[in-house]
């Protein structure tokens, strides 16, 4: 009877499944992680070592999380994951944005009232809180279902107690230092929301709208333009402005004092107008009769007069150096109340008032004359026809431009002059880029932008017109109207919302609230008012750095890295420099690093309108979270990262690729125990050796990527080691070892001892990215007695070998590797020609002369094995100008067991059908 050997072979055994089925098996691994306090005994078990903080930038709590919070939570637990297998303890306490309009928008919507005038202080807020913190309820389980671990359960919020009360604290040692003023000054503002903005509050849009010349008739040309020809009566200034509805604003005409200026006439009419641009001017009108009459420089035009086209005013003509030659006509139409730079340049002519015709709701007041009443958008086109009737119009021109709109409304802003709180940056910036320059900032271009971003910055708008939010804890005098800006009056307000929050700002009065005896400086007034502002959002995200790492006995600051989005340059990235700056005079953060936005696949952004968006939860439902986190590791995050189903479908497939490489080494380690059944390296073949090499190159690889936070390097070295490393020439050329030899003969167990280091290593080097499939390898592996088979994560990265091979030892078994790639396509060539079904069928036969054949002789002995053959025969063909291979059919028999053709088929008459090596395997 014959007998049956597939009983005799080491065929691979393990429960460990094929398919992953992560969108079931994960939501169980995260209940045991929580229920094990597994973050919690990582922290115990590195404490005393070296401590990371990587600080968690607070997301705004106001609806669900998507693929761009995603990819940042991602990027931070791989980097946390890392540092507390390297050496480090790194907490990660998350952290929530609570305050701000978005909130209160819906709170006053729940309430069903148009604006917080019309609603209860205390109740407005008691919603407000409502919602943020079941925001952060709902954020919180949609972050962890990522796999991230950290301190979810005692995060640090913005609307907790002790952070406002540190808040507080902060404001007051800027105040106290001078930089904390309150001034009339223009400032973004949405009509909208009526509030002001914060520069990072604003994005711009491409706007339609009419620019439009407007002529200044000249009252006063000190003598200088009749000099050049002009008649007096009949002589204008030609403006241009895109904001048409600002006009009523007007006060003054800015010149450049370097520029040309030509005097131009056309019929009986002179103009002046840059030299550079009154011919586009005139091209702009239609009119194309017209000379030159003379030329003088900007400077010397400096305080003639112009009336107002239809105000009863002067306009001042003035000199500045923001006036470019880019557009318009060189004289820029100049409203104090409505620009920046007007507003700055009109500080060095005090005798020029700032008019503010337009109200909060951004309508048009009384001084605006006859146009009261009608929105901004409304007043352009009457204010037009107004011009046109009284002459004034010079021209009209449609054109798209970049104009800046409110992030929350989408809706246009206005530069709007209105008394705010200002924190003066000016009076710092030389710390603030000093400060820059200690930090590493990863793209080293980020360092540059925010040095850039600080150096044309004057000053920081903090105040906001809203109920939701930290209120500005100063008072004012009764009597005399004089803020009273005292530090021990701002530490009472501190304590007072550490024990009650900041609702007892808006509950107590003044008088309450103030120490006992507190009078004004200025008059010796004893009642006092409370400010009405709250603090920019961005004031609160941005003492972070002292709030929570300089208050947690776990953390410290500076931090040792902040990473978010790269809009956070002008964010929370600057709020937190410049308070930090500000108080310590140190920058909060060590090193810097930022990612780009999430696209579509086509590079082009995600949008409900495009339907081209993704919603997280629905990667992590259908392919589970640790391919999101690889779709994170996979890509370079410095710049744009493309997502679609084709993306994920291909990362997916690489998912398996890694899998099966563990899963392949699980199967064939079944019974193998790492602190019995290893062997000795002077044991291993060459190789197993060249594997533990290929290993090594790896580790460095890795650790490279890691510690670079080129989280893609790590996965394209690992995805290429596994496929073409390990499973298209390692393993194949193993199984015949693996299943074959003596179970526990000295050859499988050399190779049993290669495959678990690598395991061993490789499932550490995945953990930080495959946070689930990692800690599952983990679990179904046989661990060594120093390891902690509790989960992965609680071990170190992987050391090198230090397997001893030389260079020449490396280059032998590369050129083994290529040499097998030339033998296997001509075996497929047999094979598709049916002159062999498989490679062991084969006899191969290398013909070749030179070096390449004394180099193939000298590693005959591999070559078998290697090439997965059962016979090789290597001729010095003279001829042979390159490596030949010819596909024969090999001699001998095919033993039952291996399946090699062998001549010493049925020599042992216990075994007739099998080779002597199988034979001698069952002795």
């Amino acid at each position: 009877m014959a007998q049956d050997y597939n009983n005799t072979l080491n065929l691979p055994k393990t429960d460990f499944p094929m398919r992953a089925g992560l969108p079931k098996s994960e939501p169980l691994m995260l209940k045991h992680w929580e229920e094990s306090s597994v973050y919690e005994k990582l922290m115990e078990k590195n404490e005393g070592k070296p401590l990371f903080v990587l600080h968690d930038g607070p997301p705004y709590a106001n609806g669900n999380i998507h693929l761009g919070t995603a990819l940042n939570k991602v990027l931070k637990d791989i980097i946390v994951r890392y540092k507390n297998m390297s050496g480090f303890k790194a907490p990660y306490v998350p952290g929530w944005d609570t305050h701000g309009l978005p909130t209160e928008l819906k709170a006053r919507k729940k309430a069903g009232v148009g604006n917080s005038t019309t609603i209860d202080d205390i109740e407005l807020r008691k919603i407000c809180r409502e919602f943020a913190l079941g925001y952060i309820d709902d954020q919180r389980n949609q972050f962890k279902r990522l796999g991230g671990i950290g301190e979810w359960n005692n995060p640090y919020i913005t609307l907790q107690h002790e952070f406002e009360a540190k808040q507080i604290e902060i404001f007051s040692e800027m105040a106290c230092k001078g930089y904390i003023y309150k001034g009339l000054k223009p400032v973004y503002w949405c009509p909208e929301c009526e509030t002001a903005l914060a520069e990072a509050e604003i994005e711009y849009a491409e706007d339609p709208c009419h620019s439009i010349y407007v002529k200044f008739k000249v009252t006063d040309d000190m003598g200088k333009l009749k000099a050049l020809g002009a008649d007096l009566d009949k002589t204008y200034f030609v403006i241009w402005t895109t904001t048409t509805w600002t006009l009523p604003a007007n006060v003054a005409i800015c010149v450049g004092p370097r520029f040309n200026y030509a005097l131009v006439k056309s019929g009986d009419e002179y103009f002046v107008m840059a030299e550079e641009l009154y011919a586009s001017a005139f091209e702009a009108a239609g009119i194309t009769d017209y000379e030159v009459v003379g030329t003088i420089m900007g400077s010397e035009l400096e305080y003639m007069k112009t009336a107002h086209p239809f105000i009863d005013r002067t306009s001042l003509v003035i000199v500045g150096d923001h006036v470019t030659l880019e557009s318009g006509t060189g004289c820029v139409h100049t409203a104090p109340g409505h620009g920046l730079d007007d507003y700055e340049v009109c500080r060095n002519y005090p005798e020029i008032p700032i008019v503010v015709p337009v109200d909060a709701h951004g309508k048009l007041t009384e001084e605006a004359g006859q146009f009261a009443g009608l929105t901004t958008e409304e007043a352009n086109k009457p204010i037009a026809q107004h011009l046109e009737k009284i002459g004034a119009l010079f021209a009209l021109k449609k054109i798209i431009h970049q104009y800046p709109h409110c992030w929350r409304c989408k809706k246009p802003v206005l530069f709007r002059a209105t008394e705010q709180w200002f924190c003066s940056v000016e009076d710092f910036k030389d710390e603030a880029v000093e400060a820059i320059k200690g930090v590493k900032w990863i793209p080293g271009w980020g360092e540059d932008r925010i040095i850039n971003m600080v150096r044309d910055r004057k000053d920081w708008c903090i105040s906001r017109q809203r109920k939701w939010g930290v209120p500005i804890p100063i008072f004012f005098c009764k009597e005399c109207g004089e803020p009273y800006i005292n530090k021990e009056a701002m530490m009472a307000v501190s304590e007072l919302f550490r024990q009650e929050g900041s609702d007892a700002w808006f509950k107590k009065s003044a008088s309450e609230i103030l120490p006992e005896g507190t009078k004004c400086p200025k008059c010796g007034g004893t009642d006092f008012d409370k400010e009405k502002d709250i603090m920019d959002v961005w004031f609160d995200s941005g003492v972070t750095h002292a709030a929570v790492c300089g208050q947690r006995p776990n953390l410290r600051r500076p931090a040792d890295l902040y990473l978010e989005g790269a809009d956070q340059y002008r964010g929370w990235f600057q709020s937190s420099l410049l308070t930090s700056v500000a108080t310590t005079g140190e920058a909060p953060y060590k090193a810097v690093v930022t990612h780009g936005w999430v696209v579509d696949g086509e590079g082009k952004k995600m949008s409900k309108s495009l339907g081209n968006g993704i919603d997280p939860s629905d990667v992590v439902n259908e392919y589970g979270a640790d391919i999101l986190r690889l779709w994170v590791a996979s890509s370079d995050y410095h710049a744009d990262i493309r997502i679609s189903k084709e993306i994920l479908k291909q990362l997916s497939e690489a998912y398996r690729k890694i899998r099966n490489t563990a899963r392949y080494i699980l199967g064939n380690l079944n019974d193998f125990e790492p602190d019995t059944d290893s062997v000795s390296f002077d044991k291993l073949l060459p190789i197993d050796k060249w594997a533990l090499m290929k290993l090594d190159e790896l580790n460095d690889k890795v650790r490279e990527g890691y510690e670079n936070f080129e989280f893609h390097q790590v996965f394209h070295a690992v995805h290429n080691f596994c496929v073409v490393d390990m499973s298209n020439f390692y393993f194949d050329v193993l199984k015949d070892r693996l299943y074959t030899e003596k179970s526990d003969g000295e050859l499988r167990r050399a190779a049993q001892t290669t495959i678990y280091i690598i395991l061993d290593a490789m499932t550490r080097m995945i953990a930080p990215i495959l946070a689930f499939t990692s800690d599952e390898i983990w679990k179904y592996m046989k661990h060594s007695k120093n390891d902690d088979a509790e989960n992965v994560v609680f071990n170190s990265m992987p050391e090198k070998t230090g397997i001893n091979a030389d260079e020449e030892f490396i280059t032998k078994w590369d050129r083994i590797h290529e040499t097998r790639d030339i033998v296997k396509k001509a075996i497929e060539v047999a094979v598709k020609a049916k002159e062999i079904r498989s490679s062991l069928e084969a006899k191969i036969t290398l013909k070749c002369t030179g070096e390449m054949y004394d180099f193939l002789k000298s590693v005959e002995s591999e070559l078998t094995a290697a090439y997965i053959v059962s016979e090789i025969e290597i001729v010095n063909d003279e001829s042979a100008t390159e490596l030949k291979v010819e596909v024969s059919h090999a001699a001998g028999e095919k033993c039952e067991r291996c399946w090699c053709f062998s001549n010493t088929v049925g020599k042992n008459p216990k075994h007739i059908t099998l080779c002597e090596r199988c034979a001698k395997v069952l002795e």
